[in-house]
């Protein structure tokens, strides 16, 4: 062994049963390293626990992506005051600029009043045809 290498860190996988099986993805990952852990969270859209989009609209789709993004942060030990990054990801922008007081309040809400670095991207569609936003996102842990 290198004695100039050390154990830097090491990933952890969860994918809770609340949330729609992970295929080719898990939920949320942990990277422990020197002084905490770092969880990456994979795309969370509206899917239910059975792997449905639920939700008419984009506040209500939103509302249970972030859930889910919640969801997934809890199970890894985390807290939505530990999110550092969150990435949204809309199907129509304009949508999103009209409904963002109410995503706003939907965020409070469920996350509280602490909002982490944050960026909305336009994407032409996601996986699931009939998602209207995804949200992914990285926290750090002690």
């Amino acid at each position: 062994m290198n004695p100039d290498r050390r154990d830097v860190g090491r990933l952890e996988r969860i994918n809770p049963e609340e949330l729609s099986p992970a295929t080719g993805f898990s939920h949320a990952v942990t990277a422990t390293v020197t002084g905490g852990r770092l969880v990456f969270l994979a795309g969370q859209t509206a899917l239910d626990a059975s792997g449905k989009v639920v939700g008419e609209d984009l506040p209500q789709q939103f509302e249970r992506a972030l859930t889910n993004l919640l969801t997934a942060l809890a199970a890894a030990g985390g807290t939505p005051a530990q999110l550092a990054r969150v990435t949204v990801y809309a199907v129509d922008v304009e949508a999103y600029r009209t409904h963002a007081p109410e995503l706003g309040r939907i965020w409070r809400r469920l996350a509280g009043r602490d909002y982490p670095a944050m960026a909305v991207v336009g994407v032409v569609r996601l996986w699931d045809v009939e998602a209207l936003v995804e949200l992914d996102g990285i926290a750090m842990l002690p």
